[in-house]
């Protein structure tokens, strides 16, 4: 039987990742404790994560994990929901 947390991260039995259905959310307020986790050499591309509140298509509000990227003169590309709080 699976486990809470391995529900909840998106993982299967076996604790591999499994590739999640895209959802869509609204950012409530900020991000909070932004940081850069990852960045590419070149055209300074930076793979980011920081926690905010977030409202789910059907209404519920939830704290939650994001990761995304950022190009030096684009801004905020790809956020996405790591997991939930």
């Amino acid at each position: 039987m699976r486990s809470a947390a391995a529900s909840r991260c998106g993982c299967d039995q076996a604790g591999r990742l499994k590739k999640l259905p895209l959802v869509h959310f609204e950012v409530l307020g900020g991000i909070r404790e932004a940081e850069t986790i990852a960045s590419g050499r070149g055209i300074r591309v930076y793979s980011l994560k920081g926690f905010a509140l977030i409202r789910l298509p059907n209404g519920r509000v939830l704290d939650a994990e994001l990761h995304w990227y950022e190009a030096h003169g684009i801004g905020k590309r790809m956020l996405k929901i790591k997991r939930y709080l």
